[in-house]
């Protein structure tokens, strides 16, 4: 999964290339490219979370049952009722986490890219 968002990273900071360019010659900071490239992948993991988490809830429970029915097994409590609220908030944070993390090193590499770097390649 980091891998994914390592590669969505790299996508999106090569597709704003330019913009950065344009943000690093008025003044803005490597760290700064870096915090807002890592921030804008972590609002993307957190609506990754806020949606995945409850259509993944929606799914067991449409699925789960139709499966056991498919077979006429009767599927005991410990396995329907695996939602509780500290495993669904340690999911929403795990995502948000992995997406930070796995923009970490892109958003580093596109931070230290120079203005004429970034324009020459245009």
């Amino acid at each position: 999964m980091p891998r994914v968002v390592s590669i969505t990273v790299v996508l999106n900071t090569r597709e704003r290339r330019r913009d950065l360019g344009m943000l690093k010659s008025i003044g803005m900071t490597p760290r700064q490219v870096t915090v807002m490239t890592v921030s804008s992948m972590a609002a993307l993991g957190a609506a990754g979370s806020l949606l995945g988490i409850p259509l993944g809830i929606l799914g067991h429970h449409l699925i789960v049952p139709e499966m056991a029915d498919a077979v006429d097994l009767a599927l005991p409590a410990y396995m329907t009722d695996v939602w509780q609220p500290s495993a669904l908030t340690a999911l929403a944070f795990a995502g948000l986490a992995i997406t930070s993390l796995g923009a970490l090193v892109p958003s580093r590499r596109a931070a230290r890219l120079t203005i004429a770097e970034v324009l020459h390649n245009e």
